[in-house]
């Protein structure tokens, strides 16, 4: 049975908190496939001269925030406010609302189509930590949690879930204010100063670091290491096992 010195985490963590796209699951790419398509096609309608949604803007105004937040934050930066609109906004409409739906429909569909793939040595290290009797939840912005994580094969894995279903029910400010991890702290009945962050999105890694989370964990998948270090992570892998002492 791995001890918590084995997977790289301090004395004192009981709990594990991890993101899932991007961490777990390789679906940040089926994300910002979504993103740059919604974002192009709006751009384009409103100006033909506007440059392109790039993965730049991804990382800085929309990777582990919520739809709407993602939505407003990107527009603002190109100095366009829409209207918020209502939930039921068609994918077509002017809207904040209207944009994020668009976007989720999208990353739906590629889901249906593709299935998920995960990162085998992050789910190598979730296993682990489940081998340790460390409680693990999944804390993410996306309201298709629970189907990724089924898809994934690993949900016997994950003791609970915050998604964008729960803090919408539960009125939860979305990354990187740290109220998803509190409650999925909360949840697991441990203190932040028992737990771990996992992330890979900046918003995510201000949001654990915001908590006073024991230990943050930056993943970097898109090659944004001294930003998640900037954003407060206490150490950065490019897959989880690495904590384990590259793999072994």
């Amino acid at each position: 049975m791995p001890t918590p010195r084995e997977l790289g985490l301090p004395a004192g963590v009981r709990a594990c908190l991890f993101d899932l796209d991007g961490v777990l699951t390789r679906t940040a790419t089926v994300h910002m496939a979504a993103w740059k398509r919604t974002f192009d096609e709006f751009l384009r309608a409103t100006d033909p001269a506007a440059p392109a949604f790039t993965q730049e803007d991804y990382n800085r105004y929309v990777d582990g925030k919520p739809r709407a937040d993602g939505v407003r934050d990107f527009l603002a930066s190109r100095g366009i406010t829409l209207p918020e609109g209502a939930a039921g906004d068609a994918p077509d409409a002017a809207t904040v609302a209207g944009v994020a739906t668009r976007k989720n429909e999208l990353v739906l569909r590629e889901l249906e189509e593709q299935g998920v793939e995960v990162y085998e040595g992050s789910v190598r290290y979730l296993r682990a930590v489940k081998e340790a009797g460390l409680a693990t939840a999944v804390v993410t912005a996306s309201a298709n949690g629970g189907q990724v994580v089924a898809s994934g094969g690993f949900a016997d894995l994950i003791d609970t879930r915050v998604d964008g279903v729960v803090a919408g029910r539960e009125g939860l400010r979305g990354k990187p204010a740290p109220d998803t991890f509190l409650a999925g702290a909360r949840a697991l009945g441990v203190e932040p100063r028992e737990a771990a962050v996992f992330e890979d999105a900046l918003a995510g890694v201000a949001a654990g670091r915001a908590g006073g989370f024991a230990f943050v964990v930056g993943v970097d998948r898109v090659g944004q290491a001294d930003g998640l270090r900037a954003a407060g992570a206490d150490v950065v892998v490019t897959d989880l096992d690495q904590l384990m002492g590259e793999g072994r």
